[in-house]
Formats: C-alpha cells, sequence, structure tokens
C-alpha cells in the first residue's frame, strides 16, 4: 500500500466526515479521524489508483463548486416536480431513455449517475459501460444525443473538470 494513496483516502474521507457531521468538536474530530483511517487501511487501493497526484487545487475548487451546483439543479428539479403534481392536467410525459456519459472513470460515472437520482424528476436505472438507462419524468427528447445533453450533460459540464 502507497503511503500517497491511504494520505489521500485519510483526508478526503475525513473531509466528507467533517462536511456531513457539520461538527468540529474534539469528540467529531477524533471519531473521523479513526473512521477515516480504519477505512483507508482496507480500501485505499479501490478507493484511488493516483494518490495525492490527484488532490490537485483546482480538482479541490471544482469540486466544492460542484456541491453548490449540484443543490441548485435540485432546487430546480424539486421546482419542477411540485409544479407537475400541483397542475390540475399533470403535464407529465414518463419514459425511459438511453443516455452517452463522457465520463471515462468510474468515479466520474457514479458521480453523474447518483446527481441524475438525486434531482426529483430522474432516476438511474441502469449504468452499462458510457451507456445510462434513466426514468425520466417529462421526456423532451428521445434521441441519444438530446436525451445525453439534457439529462447528464449539465452535470459533466462540471465533473469532466475534475473527475476525468
Amino acid at each position: 500500500m502507497k503511503v500517497s494513496k491511504w494520505l489521500y483516502t485519510v483526508l478526503v474521507l475525513l473531509l466528507l466526515w467533517l462536511f456531513l457531521t457539520g461538527s468540529t468538536s474534539m469528540e467529531e474530530v477524533i471519531a473521523g479521524i479513526v473512521v477515516s483511517v480504519l477505512i483507508a487501511l482496507f480500501a485505499s487501493d479501490i478507493f484511488t489508483e493516483k494518490g495525492l497526484k490527484n488532490l490537485t487545487p483546482k480538482k479541490i475548487v471544482c469540486a466544492i463548486l460542484y456541491i453548490p451546483y449540484l443543490f441548485w439543479e435540485m432546487i430546480k428539479a424539486n421546482l419542477d416536480v411540485a409544479y407537475r403534481v400541483l397542475h390540475p392536467k399533470m403535464p407529465i410525459r414518463p419514459g425511459i431513455v438511453m443516455v452517452k456519459t463522457r465520463m471515462k472513470s468510474d468515479l466520474g460515472k457514479l458521480m453523474v449517475a447518483s446527481s441524475i437520482t438525486l434531482t426529483p424528476g430522474t432516476f438511474t436505472l441502469e449504468v452499462d459501460g458510457d451507456t445510462f438507462f434513466i426514468h425520466w419524468i417529462n421526456v423532451k427528447a428521445e434521441d441519444v444525443e438530446g436525451a445525453s445533453e439534457q439529462i447528464p450533460g449539465k452535470f459533466e459540464k462540471c465533473l469532466l473538470r475534475f473527475l476525468d
């Protein structure tokens, strides 16, 4: 096990722990360190292949900026779904569409698929290579290119900067 892979894994997991707990109390930080170290001992080879080379300032900034972008997309999707539910005619056109992703890494594909699922109105059913099958509450494009631009394309623009 390379030290850089292990350290990178510990740092990322600890930052994630601190972000999710929202606490900087001594007990929370110690618990986060312990959990991060234990997970990194067993999963650092799975977690990353590049170690600290992957942790550049540009990638860190892009990752931090992606969080509010994802929240904004989630808010817009929630409002859209609420409109469709509250509208008297309930204007939906559900269907399953096939889309292509430009993400090459498994982590990139996971992030795009999770981002799609987190936004109401879309749900990632299956990932097969660079092809995703998405359930869409209001199908606006049935062709692969059009659906790929409207669903994963908006997330990929941000994610391609720091994942692939």
